[in-house]
């Protein structure tokens, strides 16, 4: 059930990516040179409205969270050669499928990258588990954690600053 449940909301999620047009590769282009804002709201929105659903879930008791734990070492390195990824193939992994999805091939060498990607970090993992990843490792922690205090006072700024956000970059015209 876990497994169908996984592809029917991915595939619900491929076609908003699809209708909001952040598959385009002239949007992915405009974010990664900060002129068009599209893909940015998109994914900010996703994480508000993710953050309070997980959350309102958490306190009716529904659902249960699985922190990770903060490994500088991992986190860091991962999000440069994902950064570097995005900018070469011009995809991340959730528009790759969307591209793929709409028809377009281009993004079966995203694709591709990424698998091998995942083969090399999976061949390297052994090694890099007994180094890299013991860096900065901060243990399973969160914001409230951290801050000490209750997660809906948190929620609730990060949400004004999205909004605020959002009507600073509908003023600049992004």
């Amino acid at each position: 059930m876990d497994l169908w449940f996984g592809l029917i909301t991915g595939v619900l999620f491929g076609v908003l990516l699809q209708r909001c047009e952040v598959i385009r590769y002239d949007r992915q282009l405009g974010a990664l040179r900060l002129r068009d804002m599209t893909i940015v709201k998109f994914m900010l929105s996703t994480v508000v409205v993710g953050m309070i659903g997980v959350h309102l879930l958490l306190d009716l008791g529904l659902v249960k969270l699985s922190v990770k734990a903060a490994v500088l070492g991992g986190v860091i390195p991962g999000g440069l050669i994902f950064g570097l990824g995005w900018g070469l193939a011009g995809y991340c992994p959730g528009t790759a499928a969307g591209a793929l999805g709409e028809g377009r091939l281009d993004a079966l060498w995203a694709i591709l990258g990424m698998l091998v990607g995942a083969g090399l970090y999976a061949e390297a993992y052994p090694a890099l588990k007994a180094g890299l990843l013991t860096w900065g490792d901060y243990g399973k922690i969160a914001l409230p954690q951290v801050l000490g205090l209750n997660h809906w006072p948190i929620i609730a700024v990060i949400t004004l600053g999205a909004l605020l956000l959002f009507r600073w970059f509908e003023k600049k015209g992004l």
